[in-house]
């Protein structure tokens, strides 16, 4: 989140990017977290949070959706690598839950990302304010859930308090991250 806070003062420190430290991730990696985002081209990771090489497992896919390929990567980023922060970002104005909540016919693979996204826009048609902007906070909550429930893996090493998996919002217009649902374990500073 510091990192992000750099990123928002437009006061970025780019870290782990000097040739030293690429040629040290030659052999091996560790990151700090691991990030579940959206493929939107105006969401990157690594800038987002002010990171460098190595730092961030990311994961992108439109709509930050889970599938087999997803969640295995994300078990791959804990089990292999010991990464112990899965975020699941979605982000505002997402275009995969905007046309979700049209509902228009989609051609050829685009009506299985609709699917997936669906029990999101269901869950909060009803409540108060904007249905995109609920939606897509819920999708990532729902996602980060699906993420515990449908892992042996992740699951376990939640239980052992070896890994923490939340959802979290990236402001396009402002650049700030806001966690949904931060466990009180884990501050803001870290």
């Amino acid at each position: 989140m510091a990192g992000n806070a750099r990123f928002v003062e437009m006061h970025p420190s780019h870290p782990h990017q000097d040739p030293a430290y690429l040629r040290s991730l030659v052999q091996r990696q560790k990151p700090i977290a691991a990030i579940l985002g959206c493929a939107d081209s105006r969401v990157p990771a690594e800038l987002v949070f002010d990171q460098g090489f190595g730092d961030l497992f990311v994961v992108r896919v439109a709509g930050n959706v889970m599938d087999e390929v997803v969640l295995a990567s994300l078990e791959f980023a804990v089990g292999s690598l010991g990464v112990g922060l899965i975020v699941v970002l979605g982000h505002s104005r997402c275009g995969a839950v905007g046309a979700t909540i049209k509902a228009e016919a989609l051609p050829s693979h685009l009506p299985e990302l609709s699917r997936r996204i669906q029990p999101a826009v269901d869950r909060v048609r009803d409540e108060p304010g904007d249905l995109l902007e609920n939606a897509i906070r819920m999708n990532a909550k729902m996602v980060a859930e699906q993420l515990r429930e449908q892992s042996e893996i992740l699951r376990e090493a939640v239980e052992v308090r070896a890994l923490k998996i939340v959802s979290a919002y990236y402001d396009l217009q402002s650049g700030e991250v806001k966690f949904l649902d931060l466990p009180a374990d884990l501050t803001s500073n870290e």
